[in-house]
């Protein structure tokens, strides 16, 4: 009953996080040049780097290595920074948390939502990537696209809850995120199929939930197939657990908030 009672609480300040994520949004690139333009430019740089890399000097030799890269990088953006960024998101924010009373999760929500919206405007690359390579779409895989996001949105959400609530009694595990997320993305087969990977390395794959996720994707815009629902199930039922344990962790630890920022 607690743990219903916070999600109504929570609900009630919907107000509040879709403005969180209205100013998150506007202030991104607020005092650039190009502003709006980076949400596009700044994946898109990404992408043409990794492709040089591994279409010219290392040679992937994949078919449309720079299609299957983008498909893949895209997702990992959003869960990358909902996971490094999210992490701050408390103590960016400490002059609110100390001002006014309202639930704390209203902050890892928000700025995760915003990096999920901030996901779906950076679609609009790999749909143009999609349509201009001659590939398509296949409308029957298509239906699961939105099953695929939802799984990762509360992935991203459970990381961003335990990280955000650590990260105001210890600073430094905002670097410490950014190295794990610097090897998390070679441990996720965003720049390479699952069936190179030696299979002595194969049960530390399938351990990383963003295999499933980062597959899923691939499987539905790269393959034009439906997905597997079983190991997408897989990371589901991962992201709940981990929803499930940061919400109890950061309810705990949310009462020295005020104390330590």
């Amino acid at each position: 009953m607690r743990m219903l009672d916070r999600l109504r609480e929570i609900y009630s300040y919907k107000e509040m996080i879709r403005n969180l994520v209205k100013k998150e949004l506007r202030g991104r690139y607020q005092s650039s040049v190009l502003g709006f333009l980076w949400t596009f430019l700044n994946p898109l740089f990404q992408i043409i780097i990794y492709t040089i890399v591994f279409s010219t000097i290392m040679r992937s030799g994949m078919e449309q290595f720079y299609l299957y890269l983008t498909v893949g990088m895209i997702p990992w953006m959003f869960f990358s920074s909902s996971v490094q960024g999210g992490a701050m998101c408390i103590v960016s924010q400490q002059d609110l948390v100390k001002k006014i009373y309202f639930p704390r999760e209203v902050l890892p929500v928000s700025y995760v939502t915003s990096c999920f919206v901030n996901m779906l405007f950076c679609f609009v690359i790999v749909f143009l990537m999609l349509g201009i390579s001659g590939k398509g779409v296949e409308p029957a895989a298509m239906l699961y696209l939105p099953a695929v996001m939802g799984v990762e949105y509360v992935l991203a959400l459970g990381f961003a809850m335990l990280t955000c609530a650590f990260t105001v009694y210890f600073r430094d595990l905002e670097h410490i995120l950014g190295v794990v997320l610097q090897a998390w993305i070679y441990l996720t087969p965003i720049m390479y199929p699952m069936e190179i990977v030696p299979d002595s390395m194969e049960a530390v794959f399938r351990a990383n939930p963003m295999t499933a996720v980062i597959q899923a994707y691939h499987t539905i815009l790269y393959d034009k197939q439906r997905p597997q629902l079983i190991s997408l199930c897989g990371a589901f039922l991962t992201g709940i657990g981990l929803l499930a344990a940061g919400s109890v962790i950061f309810d705990k630890l949310q009462k020295g908030f005020a104390e330590e920022l």
